[in-house]
């Protein structure tokens, strides 16, 4: 690279100055540099401080002529060029030369921002969380080889060997909001699939969800497996768990496999099926079998805690077991979860 770097002050004259520097960034391209090695040869061959920001993730890079980070406070810049990545501006790149702009500096922004849309296209998201959803598909379906995965999650963005977390989304927000959301700073796409909202994230925030927000979320791996967890772990979402991991369902994921016709001809989950018509059978149920207590379900209900066991007693009636008993309350839960799947 040293033996590339033309200075700017022995470029002369001004075509023979573009050419080189056109040259110049061909070869860093061709090497795959990226974005603070951009920066660190854009500043030692204008001979001033060089800067590359991109909007989506807010990270600023400032690098002296020296090649080391620019400790100086942030001076104006004396030339700036977007960065666009199909057609939409994502960043910008400047030089903060003291006094006017040298004659190339314009040929050679022109150039750096030409390089750092390649580099963020290779190696990190552009701002757009929107994908094509036929390459989301192709990046999360089962039936895809490895091969095509892989270029799928290249072109949306993911480096090789990145882990990947899918997320399944039913929400009356946008995708895109709900993808910059779960994760501000790391590389997120979105696409509608069928009914489902598809979410690909290398990493993710649940906490900055918002509350009406129904989302199961994969474990970080192959996407595709990844997306089947999803899918399944939306299914257990409710009002009182509006947001799911698969890996903390453990053993109830089992439950997701059972046929619907086995699920309907049991007993607990027809008997969960004909209470399900009161409201307040239904709520009181999900509260006790939420938290196993008479009181924390009255504390959830605002209700008196014997008004609650007044309640559960006559469900346990309905039901044909006691909600008391250990095992009727596991049998409830159970019946309870299953039920809620046949109608995921």
């Amino acid at each position: 690279m040293e033996a590339l770097a033309v200075r700017l002050s022995g470029l002369d004259p001004y075509v023979d100055g573009a050419i080189r520097i056109v040259a110049f960034y061909d070869t860093l391209m061709r090497r795959r540099v990226d974005l603070p090695a951009l920066a660190r040869a854009s500043a030692g061959l204008a001979e001033c401080v060089a800067g590359i920001r991109l909007h989506g993730t807010g990270r600023t890079t400032r690098v002296s002529p020296q090649g080391t980070e620019a400790t100086t406070p942030r001076s104006p810049a004396s030339t700036s060029v977007p960065i666009t990545l199909d057609d939409e501006e994502i960043g910008t790149v400047w030089l903060e030369r003291p006094g006017p702009p040298g004659p190339l500096d314009d040929v050679l922004l022109d150039r750096l921002a030409i390089a750092a849309a390649a580099a963020v296209e290779r190696y990190g998201p552009a701002r757009t969380t929107m994908a094509d959803p036929a390459l989301v598909e192709l990046a999360i379906s089962a039936d895809s080889d490895e091969a095509a995965r892989t270029r799928a999650l290249r072109l949306l963005g993911f480096a090789p060997g990145l882990p990947v977390h899918v997320l399944a989304v039913r929400s009356r927000l946008p995708l895109d909001r709900i993808g910059q959301l779960v994760c501000p700073d790391r590389p997120v796409k979105a696409a509608p699939l069928a009914d489902v909202g598809v979410v690909l994230a290398g990493r993710i925030d649940p906490a900055r969800l918002p509350a009406d927000v129904r989302v199961g979320i994969g474990a970080a791996g192959s996407p595709d497996r990844s997306w089947r967890q999803a899918r399944t772990a939306l299914r257990f979402t409710g009002p009182r768990e509006p947001v799911v991991h698969h890996a903390d369902l453990g053993a109830l994921a089992l439950l997701a496999e059972v046929p619907a016709d086995t699920a309907r001809d049991n007993a607990d989950v027809a008997a969960i099926a004909r209470i399900a018509g009161n409201p307040e059978d239904l709520e009181t149920l999900d509260a006790y079998c939420g938290t196993g207590s008479l009181r924390r379900a009255a504390d959830l209900l605002h209700l008196h805690h014997s008004s609650v066991a007044r309640r559960v007693e006559q469900l346990g009636r309905a039901l044909g077991f006691d909600l008391t008993e250990p095992t009727g309350l596991t049998r409830a839960r159970l019946a309870l979860t299953a039920w809620r799947l046949l109608g995921a």
